[in-house]
Protein backbone atom coordinates (compact mmCIF):
# COMPACT_ATOMS: atom_id res chain seq x y z
CA UNK A 1 0.00 0.00 0.00
CA UNK A 2 2.76 1.77 0.74
CA UNK A 3 4.71 2.09 -2.92
CA UNK A 4 0.89 2.42 -4.07
CA UNK A 5 0.05 5.76 -2.80
CA UNK A 6 3.87 6.87 -3.47
CA UNK A 7 3.31 6.25 -7.20
CA UNK A 8 0.19 7.72 -7.21
CA UNK A 9 1.12 10.80 -5.18
CA UNK A 10 3.56 11.22 -7.83
CA UNK A 11 1.56 10.83 -10.93
CA UNK A 12 -1.07 12.93 -9.91
CA UNK A 13 1.35 15.39 -9.08
CA UNK A 14 3.02 15.07 -12.60
CA UNK A 15 -0.56 14.89 -14.87
CA UNK A 16 -1.88 18.18 -12.76
CA UNK A 17 1.06 19.74 -13.67
CA UNK A 18 1.10 18.84 -17.51
CA UNK A 19 -2.75 18.80 -18.24
CA UNK A 20 -3.84 20.32 -21.18
CA UNK A 21 -7.68 20.70 -21.19
CA UNK A 22 -10.37 21.25 -19.21
CA UNK A 23 -11.85 17.93 -19.97
CA UNK A 24 -8.56 16.25 -18.48
CA UNK A 25 -8.80 18.47 -15.32
CA UNK A 26 -12.13 17.10 -14.56
CA UNK A 27 -10.93 13.83 -15.05
CA UNK A 28 -8.09 14.00 -12.90
CA UNK A 29 -10.35 15.37 -10.47
CA UNK A 30 -12.76 12.91 -10.52
CA UNK A 31 -10.37 10.12 -10.14
CA UNK A 32 -8.55 11.79 -7.13
CA UNK A 33 -11.98 12.41 -5.26
CA UNK A 34 -12.31 8.27 -5.59
CA UNK A 35 -8.80 7.95 -4.33
CA UNK A 36 -9.63 9.95 -1.70
CA UNK A 37 -12.65 7.85 -0.56
CA UNK A 38 -10.85 4.92 -0.87
CA UNK A 39 -7.50 5.90 1.08
CA UNK A 40 -10.12 7.44 3.84
CA UNK A 41 -11.37 3.97 4.13
CA UNK A 42 -8.29 2.09 4.42
CA UNK A 43 -6.85 5.02 7.13
CA UNK A 44 -10.21 4.19 9.00
CA UNK A 45 -9.92 0.35 9.02
CA UNK A 46 -5.86 0.58 10.08
CA UNK A 47 -6.90 2.96 12.64
CA UNK A 48 -9.40 0.74 14.07
CA UNK A 49 -6.82 -2.50 14.07
CA UNK A 50 -4.30 -0.30 15.57
CA UNK A 51 -6.79 0.43 18.16
CA UNK A 52 -7.71 -3.36 18.44
CA UNK A 53 -3.88 -4.10 18.68
CA UNK A 54 -3.50 -1.90 21.93
CA UNK A 55 -5.99 -3.00 23.40
CA UNK A 56 -4.78 -6.33 22.95
CA UNK A 57 -1.81 -4.96 24.27
CA UNK A 58 -3.45 -3.42 27.51
CA UNK A 59 -5.06 -7.00 28.33
CA UNK A 60 -1.60 -8.46 27.90
CA UNK A 61 0.08 -6.32 30.09
CA UNK A 62 -2.19 -6.50 32.81
CA UNK A 63 -2.21 -10.10 32.31
CA UNK A 64 2.03 -10.35 32.77
CA UNK A 65 1.37 -7.95 36.17
CA UNK A 66 -0.77 -10.80 37.69
CA UNK A 67 0.44 -13.66 35.81
CA UNK A 68 4.32 -13.18 36.09
CA UNK A 69 4.74 -15.73 33.61
CA UNK A 70 7.81 -15.39 31.27
CA UNK A 71 6.01 -16.59 28.12
CA UNK A 72 3.74 -13.07 28.15
CA UNK A 73 6.68 -11.23 28.44
CA UNK A 74 7.10 -12.51 25.01
CA UNK A 75 4.14 -12.16 23.66
CA UNK A 76 4.25 -8.86 24.87
CA UNK A 77 7.23 -7.80 23.14
CA UNK A 78 5.34 -9.16 19.83
CA UNK A 79 2.67 -7.17 20.44
CA UNK A 80 4.50 -4.24 21.05
CA UNK A 81 6.58 -4.48 17.39
CA UNK A 82 3.71 -5.27 16.14
CA UNK A 83 1.97 -2.73 16.78
CA UNK A 84 4.55 -0.32 16.41
CA UNK A 85 4.61 -0.89 12.40
CA UNK A 86 0.95 -0.17 12.30
CA UNK A 87 1.19 2.59 14.16
CA UNK A 88 4.12 3.40 11.54
CA UNK A 89 2.23 2.58 8.65
CA UNK A 90 -1.18 4.80 10.02
CA UNK A 91 1.29 7.54 10.39
CA UNK A 92 2.08 7.30 6.46
CA UNK A 93 -1.12 6.59 5.67
CA UNK A 94 -2.62 9.53 7.97
CA UNK A 95 0.03 12.11 6.08
CA UNK A 96 -0.80 11.08 2.74
CA UNK A 97 -4.74 11.54 3.29
CA UNK A 98 -3.61 14.91 3.80
CA UNK A 99 -1.50 15.70 1.19
CA UNK A 100 -4.29 14.05 -0.82
CA UNK A 101 -6.64 16.84 0.95
CA UNK A 102 -4.19 19.46 -0.10
CA UNK A 103 -4.07 18.17 -4.26
CA UNK A 104 -7.61 17.98 -3.86
CA UNK A 105 -7.29 22.02 -2.81
CA UNK A 106 -5.16 22.67 -5.72
CA UNK A 107 -6.97 20.77 -8.20
CA UNK A 108 -10.36 22.61 -7.11
CA UNK A 109 -8.58 26.06 -7.41
CA UNK A 110 -7.33 25.08 -10.72
CA UNK A 111 -11.02 24.43 -11.95
CA UNK A 112 -11.98 27.88 -10.29
CA UNK A 113 -9.35 29.51 -12.80
CA UNK A 114 -10.57 27.90 -15.38
CA UNK A 115 -14.10 28.73 -14.89
CA UNK A 116 -13.59 32.24 -14.40
CA UNK A 117 -11.31 32.38 -17.89
CA UNK A 118 -14.31 30.87 -19.50
CA UNK A 119 -16.56 33.41 -18.14
CA UNK A 120 -13.85 36.57 -19.25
Amino acid sequence: MTEYLKRYMESINKRLSNYGSREELEEIFSEHKDKIAFMQHERIVHFLVTMMFAIILSVFMTAVLFLEHPAMLVLVAIIIVLLGFYIKHYYFLENTVQEMYRVYDRIFEERRKQSKEEKS
